[in-house]
């Protein structure tokens, strides 16, 4: 399957005439995680776009009001599910490292990149 067939494949995904739009850079991120994991085989897209509306359609139930704004989120959600289910990951070490990552973002200033660095729990002491 190539990347107009994987893009055919989710409707809902914000695009416009050139493709993918995203509105911030781990956006883009997860959308690249996903692609990737995808071409090394370890799940097929058909299996990425049924875990993907699970998650959306879980997300409505709950009452997200499915304006596109959190599209992104049921992306990472779904991510976060295969990877775990594939065990390339458990879901500790993904809840660890998403704990690391805004523990990290709190720490940075304003207009800093972000990084793991800053995490305020995994800078060395000396």
């Amino acid at each position: 399957m190539n990347r107009p067939d994987l893009l055919g494949a989710l409707p809902e995904l914000p695009r416009d005439a050139e493709g993918p739009v995203f509105r911030e850079p781990w956006e883009a991120q997860a959308f690249a995680m996903a692609v990737a994991l995808h071409e090394r085989g370890t799940f097929t897209w058909s299996e990425w776009a049924a875990t993907l509306a699970v998650e959306i359609k879980t997300a409505q139930a709950a009452g997200d009001p499915d304006t596109g704004e959190t599209y992104y989120q049921h992306w990472l959600a779904a991510l976060e599910k295969l990877v775990a289910a594939k065990a390339l990951a458990s879901r500790l070490e993904l809840a660890t490292r998403r704990d690391q990552w805004d523990r990290a973002a709190r720490a940075t200033p304003h207009g800093a990149p972000i990084e793991l660095a800053n995490d305020p729990q995994q800078r060395n002491p000396h």
